[in-house]
Formats: C-alpha cells, structure tokens, sequence
C-alpha cells in the first residue's frame, strides 16, 4: 500500500481555445480561476470536484509528442444531487444539453453537456437499480 496520501486530483485537457472552455466552466459549472496566462488555466471548485488545467494545443510546456493529442473519448462526469434541476438550470441559461437524462438499468440517471472546445461533461445521480431496495 502506499505511503502517499493524494490531497487532490486534477485532469489537465488540451484545448484549441482556453478562454472558451475557461468561460465555459467559470460561467455554467462554478468553477473559478487560480490562475492563468497565455495557453494555461487553472480552475477550481470549493467542492470535491476535480480541478481542471486547460492548456493549449501546440504548448511548448508539454513534451513535444504531447502537444498536438487531445483527450477523445474522455467524459469529465460529476456524481450530484438534484439532477432534474441541474439539467433545467444549464438549460435555461443556453446551455445545449447533447444527451437528454436517461436512466440505465443498473441505476444510474445522467445527463451530457459538451464544452466549446468538444469536451464532454456528464451529470449522474445514482438511484436504486431495477429490483433492488431504494
């Protein structure tokens, strides 16, 4: 077992445009600013929710065979509370929602957002699957 204890987690994407998913993120999912300059941004939530470095495609702070890869088939989901009004909420504020709510069989009910950089951003709250005690 490890010695280490993690003390928090960040996934870092690489975007085109930093400022549209930097907006993006601060305006619709509360995420704010800790830094930024040309090609970077650092954002983060007061919660348990992962903190997020955008960097851009091409920066020279990535080893070279890194620059140009983005994360394809990568889905950022957060596990909440309250999904009916969250979906309502991004909707109202023209927010596209790119997968309506549905619920899968073993109880997981979920909603997609996509940034406009294509990075796909999944709501879930979890319910009691077919069968099994609520």
């Amino acid at each position: 077992m490890p010695t280490q204890q993690i003390t928090a987690s960040t996934v870092s994407l690489t975007v085109d445009d930093v400022p549209a998913s930097r907006e993006f993120f601060t305006k619709h999912l509360g995420y704010q600013e800790q830094a930024a300059a040309d090609g970077f941004a650092s954002l983060s939530r007061p919660d348990a929710a992962v903190d997020i470095v955008l960097l851009r495609t091409g920066i020279t702070v990535l080893p070279e065979e890194q620059r140009h890869r983005r994360a394809e088939g990568l889905i950022l989901a957060f596990t909440l509370t309250g999904l009916e009004g969250e979906e309502a909420r991004l909707r109202s504020e023209g927010v596209p929602i790119t997968m309506p709510i549905r619920e899968e069989p073993w109880g997981e009910r979920l909603f997609q957002i996509t940034d406009p950089n294509g990075i796909v951003v999944q709501f879930v709250e979890w319910v009691a699957a077919a069968g099994e005690p609520a």
